[in-house]
């Protein structure tokens, strides 16, 4: 009786009653979650050369990895976690301008932290396979785990085309998941179809960038390598390194 009573006092306390905070926080968790899981698939495709994981397998853990983080915070901010997605609906008179550049800030600093948990995962592996060198290009070059860099052949204006028509591309298909007035998808499954468009764009679409098309997802990351030790390099364009996984 005892017990009980105090983890309900303790409920109490920790229970947070600011619906922002609420919001942030789950995106927080949701972001971290997404990351986690998309950064790991490409950590285990790249440092084990290709072995334990490939292309295929690192596009399906990202798509596996927007389901999970929309389920874990559809119900309480919505499960924005792309910053193009909050300006859609910013854009679309469905979300508060005011929130625009918080929800952007919590979900860089969700990619931020999570890039540190897949470092601190897969330390080992890493600066095994780099001969711990951390390098953001050559033949063991490790950055492309936590951001996605263009292909070698990639102009400046293709790649800027690819982008806008990948956000597009997701964030039309997400907009036609959630209208009511279409078909429908069954209620509960909505991650899952997300997941699917997804996943349908990166292997439609994964060549040129390696499908980022979220802002946080890739800059937060980024930002990571930058002050872990990979070097300012992480911001510049550098032949031989047109390779990376990620999503979104």
């Amino acid at each position: 009786m005892g017990t009980a009573s105090f983890l309900k006092r303790a409920q109490a306390l920790l229970r947070i009653r600011n619906r922002l905070a609420r919001e942030c926080l789950a995106e927080l968790l949701a972001v971290f979650v997404l990351i986690l899981i998309t950064l790991s698939g490409s950590a285990q495709m790249v440092t084990s050369s290709g072995t334990k994981g490939n292309v295929l397998t690192a596009y399906l853990a990202g798509a596996l990895a927007v389901m999970v983080a929309v389920y874990t915070a559809g119900g309480v901010s919505g499960a924005h976690l792309n910053p193009a997605f909050s300006l859609a609906m910013c854009l679309l008179e469905q979300f508060p301008w005011w929130k625009f550049p918080i929800f952007v800030a919590v979900q860089t600093a969700g990619a931020f932290i999570s890039a540190g948990a897949v470092y601190a995962l897969y330390y080992d592996a890493i600066r095994h396979y780099s001969n711990g060198t951390l390098a953001a290009s050559g033949p063991r070059e490790t950055a492309s785990i936590f951001a996605t860099y263009p292909a070698d052949y990639l102009s400046l204006s293709n790649g800027f085309l690819d982008q806008v028509m990948g956000t597009a591309l997701l964030i039309v298909g997400i907009l036609a998941i959630l209208d009511s007035r279409n078909k429908g998808v069954p209620k509960g499954l909505e991650p899952v179809a997300v997941a699917l468009l997804v996943f349908s764009i990166e292997v439609s679409m994964g060549s040129n960038c390696g499908c980022p098309m979220n802002p946080a997802r890739d800059f937060g990351p980024r930002l990571f390598t930058y002050v872990a030790g990979w070097g300012a390099e992480v911001f510049r364009w550098v032949e031989g390194r047109g390779r990376g996984g990620g999503w979104q």
